[in-house]
């Protein structure tokens, strides 16, 4: 039934109330002055688990319960190296690029563009950062946000558009701290409601094939009824392989995607730029721990409704207007099917995720716009106050601009992949600039300047090749794209550093050996981390 009985709105609003009332109390409790350090950062606020949480609080949203749901219905398993890859990423960005920008005092990715390279790549990336973040990220999270509401409580696509900018825009304006620490109570809510979930798909898929309520029945049924959705890694036979290309999954373009969205983006970085090295480590590690829970709640419940589907169940729930199967509509079919108030769990769950990531885009959007276009283009004396008041404002006109161009996104079918297509079209240019800053001392601000203006160039020519040449150029997978673009654009920056040297700023402190030196603490649980994922690799390939 797609609609919320009282037990349900009981739920939700209690939810409201206290993720409300936290935030409140967290921002009066922790409140230091009006600095943009404080605000944006939440400098010295956030312990490792805060860090931790809201780092998945920002990057689980609706993309994840519905988009990637949708892919584990239509793909299996092996969607799920998006997030089993992620944590093997947490890693190395906690190991060797958090130390750089703690040890150069960063508080934005264009401060440290300017500080690498000068001003003119700051700026170039910031404007497209600040686009990609409001006209991509924004939309596409209030998008499919609103879109699975609609679905499972009889709530007008429009007003749930309204709703979740509105409750964003609220926790937003409290600041990083208050982000951070409402992003605890997010996550907690989002596993929950999120376990509840998938146990009840279990339940239903297990009673299905006469075996009561035994979830591990349910798992069992899967092996058997889904087997060809239970692989990792695709082969070029498959009809999957252009999507999720073999082991370019775990060491070609995915894992450029990981390093790119972890180590060099404003949105995800930013929660550990305010911390000391250590909090910050930890907090990173324990992401990468809640990172290899997130198949579980959101990829096993699509492969579940596969299944069913298969069996002749949900057809008409599951049928798009022109009466195809829409993968997308997986996961709002199966929550249709909770039990009044555990609905209401379910759905604050979906609410926190997509609050959480709003808020969190949101936040970035105003640092980047107030520190690097505001301060330093248009008020240079603004004081730490009138700086904090913009970044407020930004909040507010970017959550509206996105609310007005999202219901442009209604044609789309599997989101989620759609999404990570077409952000990998800028990727890999921003790993080559930030990665060859970073570890290459030679690298030039023209090779930097020149990479940010090819590469979605380079991107769009290996897309639509194969069109333009009649077929007669591949038609290569995405991720394979990527790496082509990665490698073109790092020869392209090597090339022009080596003709052009000594044009970089001095204001960056390279690396030495000394910034990567890692406690036992961390070891012992990188190596746990690690040896989980070569298990899951090793069971499902």
């Amino acid at each position: 039934m797609n609609t919320l009985q009282t037990a349900d709105y009981v739920v939700f609003v209690i939810y409201f109330l206290i993720i409300v009332g936290y935030g409140y109390y967290i921002y009066h409790k922790k409140k230091k002055n009006d600095s943009s350090r404080d605000f944006f950062l939440a400098e010295g606020s956030l312990t490792w688990w805060a860090i931790g949480a809201s780092l998945i609080a920002s990057n689980i949203s609706a993309e994840h319960f519905i988009g990637m749901s949708g892919s584990g219905f239509a793909l299996g398993l092996a969607i799920s190296t998006y997030e089993w890859m992620a944590a093997a990423t947490l890693i190395l960005v906690a190991w060797l690029i958090i130390p750089l920008y703690l040890k150069n005092k960063v508080y934005t990715m264009p401060q440290f563009l300017a500080q690498r390279y000068d001003g003119s790549v700051s700026t170039v990336m910031a404007v497209f950062w600040l686009l990609v973040y409001v006209f991509v990220n924004l939309t596409s999270i209030i998008y499919l946000g609103a879109l699975a509401i609609s679905s499972i409580s009889g709530i007008s696509f429009e007003v749930a558009i309204i709703g979740l900018s509105l409750f964003a825009v609220v926790v937003t304006l409290g600041g990083m701290k208050v982000i951070g620490y409402t992003d605890v109570i997010q996550v907690l809510v989002l596993i929950v409601g999120g376990l509840i979930t998938t146990y009840l798909a279990l339940s239903l898929l297990s009673r299905e094939f006469g075996f009561g309520n035994d979830i591990f029945k349910g798992l069992s049924v899967l092996k058997t009824e889904a087997a060809g959705h239970l692989h990792m890694i695709f082969d070029h036979s498959s009809a999957h392989y252009k999507e999720l290309p073999g082991i370019s999954v775990l060491i070609g373009g995915m894992l450029i995607n990981n390093l790119a969205y972890w180590g060099c983006n404003q949105y995800i970085v930013q929660r550990a730029l305010g911390a000391d090295l250590k909090t910050a480590r930890a907090g990173i590690l324990f992401a990468a721990f809640l990172k290899l829970l997130v198949p579980l709640i959101a990829v096993l419940p699509g492969i579940v409704m596969y299944v069913l589907h298969k069996k002749g169940l949900f057809q008409q729930e599951m049928m798009g207007p022109l009466g195809e199967v829409k993968p997308d509509r997986a996961y709002p079919t199966l929550m249709n099917l909770l039990p009044a108030g555990l609905k209401g769990v379910a759905f604050a769950a979906l609410t926190a995720a997509i609050v959480a990531s709003l808020a969190g885009k949101a936040n970035s959007i105003s640092t980047i716009f107030s520190l690097d276009i505001y301060h330093k283009y248009f008020n240079k004396k603004a004081s730490e106050r009138s700086v904090v008041l913009v970044g407020r404002w930004a909040v507010i006109v970017s959550m509206l601009l996105a609310a007005i161009v999202t219901p442009a996104l209604r044609s789309l079918d599997q989101a989620y992949q759609f999404i990570q297509e077409y952000v990998g079209f800028f990727s890999p240019g921003v790993l080559a600039i930030f990665m060859l800053g970073l570890f290459w001392k030679r690298t030039s601000t023209a090779a930097a300047l020149t990479a940010a203006i090819f590469t979605i160039p380079i991107s769009t020519v290996l897309k639509f090749l194969p069109i333009w040449t009649n077929g007669s150029f591949p038609d290569l997978p995405f991720l394979n794209r990527m790496e082509i673009t990665f490698v073109l654009v790092v020869l392209m920056m090597v090339v022009i550093s080596l003709a052009k040297p000594k044009t970089s700023s001095s204001a960056f402190v390279p690396p030495e050996r000394s910034d990567f030196k890692v406690g036992t603490s961390f070891i012992v649980l990188s190596v746990i981390i690690s040896g989980i994922l070569a298990a899951l690799y090793t069971v499902y390939w």
